[in-house]
């Protein structure tokens, strides 16, 4: 998959970032037995998945290929 772009944006980056840090905070606190920073931990990784599709819509995320617009002209070797 070279020349792929899959991921390769600050979009993505970032919304994986957050959402990482998300869970090592969740785990730390799970382990801690503290109920209260697991789910902070969790909303912290939700809230990255948030962030990366605003950005996205931003305009920091992958581009969509543009369509093809259909040609009116006729194929070549047609005769009038």
């Amino acid at each position: 998959m070279a020349g792929s772009s899959h991921g390769h944006t600050l979009a993505a980056w970032t919304g994986v970032t957050i959402s990482i840090i998300g869970f090592c905070v969740a785990g730390a606190f799970m382990v801690m037995a503290e109920p209260l920073g697991f789910w902070a931990g969790m909303v912290l990784a939700v809230l990255g998945g948030v962030v990366g599709w605003i950005m996205a819509a931003m305009g920091l995320g992958k581009q969509k290929p543009a369509r093809q617009v259909a040609s009116t002209r006729e194929p070549a070797g047609a005769e009038s």
